[in-house]
């Protein structure tokens, strides 16, 4: 997924106005059966999706600023197909011990403002109903991802394996919530969201997971 192109694509000489690099850990967990369709750009099961799109930072810069040991996390509600512009309702959560700097600079990044591949991500937002502290529990151990977000959304889930045990992984689709990075094809144990002011209110379980190590930068 390309819609936004650097300076350097466009052969402009002008360095962008922002730069980036995270890096870390992303959970994600939806209504879709695995493996979930709109990684392929497909509509999804029951034609309509919602998820949780988690990010861990081990180590990252925006603009100069420390995101290391930071969490952001996105309640999502995609009434259709995924590629469709504009159409996500979106609530973000920041890490509650992010200072107001660490925060307005996550959120700039991650609703497009600063360009880049996240941008081209963010151009499926339609609404953004919040943007919020909260306490957040991001961990990885031996594969098996856990969330907790405030106390209304958690998930835990896992990946599946090929034969010879490494991690069957999705490469080069079409949409990813970690651009350039493979996603680690997983299965959430369950999947629960209670945020009814916001309109989002499931429990699921055994339904499509993606777990990831990612390392995104710009430019």
């Amino acid at each position: 997924m390309s819609t936004l192109r650097t300076p350097a694509e466009t052969g402009a000489s002008e360095q962008p106005a922002h730069t980036y690099t995270l890096q870390g850990t992303l959970l994600e967990a939806c209504s879709c059966n695995v493996l979930c369709p709109c990684w392929i750009g497909e509509t999804p099961d029951g034609g309509e999706c919602h998820g949780i799109v988690a990010y861990h930072f081990d180590k990252g810069e925006i603009d100069g600023i420390d995101l290391s040991g930071m969490n952001l996390v996105g309640l999502a509600h995609i009434p259709g197909n995924i590629m469709t512009p504009h159409s996500w309702k979106i609530a973000f959560f920041v890490d509650e011990r992010a200072t107001d700097e660490q925060m307005n600079a996550l959120v700039n990044v991650f609703t497009g403002k600063y360009g880049g591949p996240m941008a081209d991500l963010a151009q499926f937002f339609g609404e953004i109903l919040a943007v919020e502290r909260v306490a957040i529990s991001h961990e990885v151990h031996e594969g098996t991802g856990q969330l907790n977000v405030g106390d209304f959304a958690s998930a835990e889930m896992a990946p599946y394996h090929g034969p010879d045990g490494t991690i069957t992984t999705l490469r080069d689709s079409i949409l990813s919530t970690i651009p350039g990075s493979p996603a680690y094809v997983s299965k959430a144990a369950y999947n629960r969201v209670s945020l009814p002011k916001y309109g989002f209110e499931w429990a699921f379980e055994g339904r499509n997971a993606i777990q990831g190590d990612y390392k995104i930068a710009y430019p």
